[in-house]
């Protein structure tokens, strides 16, 4: 069995626990910098104390934004197993064992427990051309939300009768903030461009009708980026998986999406849907059908959005042009 190391990671340190006995919870534990010195010490920390080399152990952390990711590339190159967790799920896993303190070397039990008793996935870094895609993919969003931002400015502005050295102050980062984004989006088509296999799968998404430039980009990075058993975790990690709320008979709440992920991916696959639910034989046939069962029109529109996360799956997973399925 392989020594099991739990990690709560923060900016500026890492607090590491090693769990001698899941049954008794002894553990020797260690804080060590989140600087790339910091994981050299902790690759040796861990063999001096467990007296087995780094691929005999499995680390164990929780996803935390940017914090994680390079201690992450460092543990996999040094040859370990890696398990990178669900916040949400940690949190979850810790309600089950009672564990009502938070704190670092709390959080670090957790997690080296959950690696211990759990089934964990070994984490894979993300292929380098599907990293690049997906960082200028983040850069173009986060340009469209300073647009909107000076777009609202520049309204207010207007409307509350400011200055005109205001409102031409707003309209001049209002210019830099869309060059900027034709120039990123420029750079997202080259990117592309420059790897066949990229190109060759956003050509395919696109012969789907409802998706077009936007949402291929960020299918096939989402795709390319996870290694999905099949369609139905792909659309579940998405958040549009429908989420059951009964109980005996006085409880009965109607299913709503889980929402899990990114809400920044599902905002993008809902107009798509809206239009693969006119367009698309497929999502069409599913959302008619809802409807004549009397659902609401969201409920039959986030079924069509899970359809449409279903189809860029399969066309993906077997390379396939998208070809309409009987109704």
């Amino acid at each position: 069995m392989k020594a099991v190391i739990g990690i709560d990671v923060s900016k500026h340190k890492l607090d590491c626990l090693w769990l001698r006995d899941s049954e008794t919870r002894k553990a020797k534990v260690k804080v060590h910098p989140n600087t790339p010195a910091g994981h050299r010490q902790l690759l040796a920390w861990v063999e001096h104390q467990t007296g087995r080399s780094v691929r005999e152990c499995r680390f164990v952390l929780e996803a935390t934004g940017v914090y994680h990711q390079r201690l992450a590339y460092a543990l996999h190159e040094a040859g370990a197993e890696v398990a990178v967790l669900n916040p949400a799920q940690v949190r979850d896993y810790a309600r089950g064992l009672a564990v009502r303190t938070k704190n670092d070397r709390k959080d670090a039990m957790v997690l080296a427990l959950y690696g211990a008793k759990e089934t964990v996935r070994r984490w894979q870094p993300e292929p380098e051309p599907v990293r690049q895609l997906k960082g200028l993919l983040a850069r173009l969003e986060a340009l469209e939300a300073d647009i909107r931002r000076e777009h609202n400015r520049l309204e207010k502005a207007r409307v509350g009768g400011s200055a005109a050295a205001v409102i031409e102050s707003i309209e001049k980062v209002l210019r830099q903030l869309e060059q900027e984004k034709a120039r990123v989006e420029r750079l997202i088509d080259e990117h592309i461009d420059k790897h066949p296999p990229l190109k060759h799968d956003q050509q395919l998404l696109e012969t789907i009708p409802g998706v077009g430039k936007v949402l291929s980009r960020h299918m096939l990075s989402v795709f390319r980026a996870r290694d999905f058993d099949n369609a139905g975790q792909m659309a579940a990690f998405l958040g549009v998986v429908p989420v059951e709320h009964s109980s005996g008979t006085s409880v009965r709440k109607p299913p709503r999406l889980s929402k899990a992920g990114s809400a920044r991916l599902r905002a993008k696959l809902y107009l798509p849907a809206v239009v693969a639910a006119q367009h698309n034989p497929t999502a069409r046939a599913v959302y008619e059908r809802l409807l004549k069962r009397g659902k609401a029109k969201m409920a039959a529109i986030g079924a069509v959005m899970r359809k449409l996360v279903h189809i860029c799956y399969g066309v993906l997973k077997h390379q396939k042009a998208y070809a309409p399925q009987a109704a």
